[in-house]
């Protein structure tokens, strides 16, 4: 296809099309990233859940299975000292649901963890060579992001602001993810905890845009050839999706999840904490009702996840999501159940034929 004529991601990620699959960590899998790859975008491997067995399980099957390149995304958070005082303040606010379920109150909490890019998840970069790693909440420490370089990867991470942006550039990026308010999942922020600086993709994109020389991926509220047209009207190289992933078969949602994803408004998202400790976006639900979508007694990423796991393992096996993160983004109603392939495929060919002049399809997204 020849209608792209900013090829800088096509060109710097070898890919046909320029749509990349989000990372979206417990959604998808390899089976999504061998889909979207094979039909020429950009498929992505969540890493910070998997230990070493898991992902190099995934990329193996992900090469028997696709030519294409491959993204391993990784976290790069640090992680929280010990707060006792405020874990158990946390807990306390949610006994009342532990009342209710039944659950054990007095036993100890269990840990959620999120595994940051360490030593280890950088040997495994050198040893596996994917051909591009991406990372959220900045960039690893310059010794280590160093080594991935020197490996041959491309690196990509997320901004939120123009400043952000301007760090990861002098930082050693190859290209950044210009990552809008209204993505779905967690905020990449790094440089700033305030959820009242972050900008919508559309008035974002154009911005880092004009201030970076590295081409730009939009993100958040795209999921369909409108947007990919509007974003590359913008300034942008390439799209990256997520949430319209989600309404795919190889997407890795629960039962209740999906049923939150066919029929929640487009208005019922919000940034939360409560799951994880930082800002996320997904579909409200009853904790977030009552709880206040953001909390100060969360404790910080990723811990704050640790006291809701037993409410979980009791509400979800009973069909409730009540208690359990369903991320998504703002543009969930443009979603459609489709392959991921042929989702990939249709939002590249139906833009290309608006930029070359056909009429915008009638009725259709």
């Amino acid at each position: 296809m020849s209608t792209w004529q900013d090829r800088r991601i096509l060109d710097l990620l070898n890919i046909e099309l320029p749509i990349l699959q989000a990372p979206m960590a417990g959604a998808s899998g390899s089976a999504m990233a061998i889909a979207v790859g094979t039909a020429g975008g950009l498929g992505a491997l969540p890493c910070a859940m998997l230990n070493e067995a898991q992902l190099r399980g995934e990329i193996d099957t992900f090469r028997s299975a696709c030519q294409g390149p491959l993204n391993l995304n990784f976290f790069c958070h640090q992680p929280p000292p010990p707060e006792p005082e405020r874990d158990a303040r946390w807990k306390q606010a949610l006994k009342p649901y532990y009342d209710e379920l039944g659950a054990d109150y007095q036993a100890p909490t269990p840990v959620s963890n999120r595994a940051p890019f360490d030593e280890q998840a950088c040997r495994l970069v050198e040893e596996l060579r994917p051909e591009v790693v991406s990372f959220h909440f900045g960039l690893p420490q310059a010794a280590l992001l160093q080594r991935v370089k020197t490996s041959g990867a491309k690196v990509l991470s997320s901004a939120t602001t123009v400043e952000e942006a301007l760090w990861l550039e002098r930082h050693g990026c190859d290209a950044i993810i210009a990552m809008g308010l209204e993505a779905g999942g967690h905020r990449g922020m790094f440089l700033s905890d305030d959820i009242t600086s972050q900008v919508g993709t559309f008035a974002l994109v154009p911005q880092i845009a004009d201030a970076v020389s590295l081409p730009v991926i939009a993100a958040g509220g795209i999921g369909d050839y409108r947007g990919l047209r509007a974003a590359l009207a913008l300034g942008a190289s390439a799209v990256q999706i997520g949430t319209a992933y989600l309404f795919c078969p190889e997407a890795k949602v629960s039962p209740a999840h999906r049923r939150a994803l066919d029929s929640a408004p487009a208005s019922d998202t919000a940034l939360t904490n409560l799951f994880t400790g930082r800002p996320a976006r997904g579909i409200n639900n009853r904790i977030m009702r009552e709880l206040g979508p953001m909390s100060p007694l969360a404790p910080r990423f990723p811990l704050a996840g640790g006291a809701l796991m037993p409410l979980r393992a009791i509400s979800e096996p009973r069909g409730s999501s009540e208690f359990s993160n369903m991320w998504a983004g703002q543009g969930l109603r443009l979603g459609r159940q489709m392959g991921a392939g042929e989702l990939t495929r249709e939002i590249a060919e139906m833009a290309a034929g608006v930029i070359a002049g056909k009429p915008a399809p009638t009725g259709a997204a």
